[in-house]
């Protein structure tokens, strides 16, 4: 089982993009699915978290700051959960001081991305980096 997961292609790997923007949902949900990626969206916090306890995508993009509940207590709440906790998460936000960097690193994320440093493209590789070193931990 290992191994055929270690395999998986883009085709195979489903992404929850839990963002508020819909801008911004349009353009990585775009590019994702370009790249062979499944995508499902959400567009808040507590939907996102419905979503991934229902579906177990095989990573998170989360965005921050959201209405009803932010990405750092979506984060804490997916770490509770035995069907969630082993989902790599890369929060995806504005939020970029040192101390908000670290303290979504420290919260348990696999990678924290600055929206306005990174291209779709940068993003993308985050995942594919992240995918990797979760799956060689299994």
């Amino acid at each position: 089982m290992l191994t055929k997961f270690m395999q998986l292609e883009p085709k195979d790997t489903t992404i929850l993009l839990v963002e508020d923007d819909k801008f911004l949902v349009d353009i990585f949900a775009t590019r994702l699915q370009s790249a062979g990626y499944n995508v499902i969206i959400a567009n808040d916090g507590e939907s996102g978290l419905k979503i991934a306890t229902e579906k177990r995508p095989h990573l998170i993009l989360l965005d921050i700051i959201m209405p009803q509940m932010d990405g750092y207590e979506v984060l804490a709440k997916l770490q509770q959960q035995d069907m969630t906790k082993n989902i790599p998460v890369i929060l995806l936000t504005n939020l970029g001081h040192e101390e908000d960097v670290e303290k979504g690193l420290k919260s348990g994320a696999a990678g924290y991305l600055i929206k306005a440093q990174y291209t779709p493209s940068e993003v993308i590789n985050k995942i594919k980096e992240v995918l990797e070193k979760y799956n060689s931990t299994l």
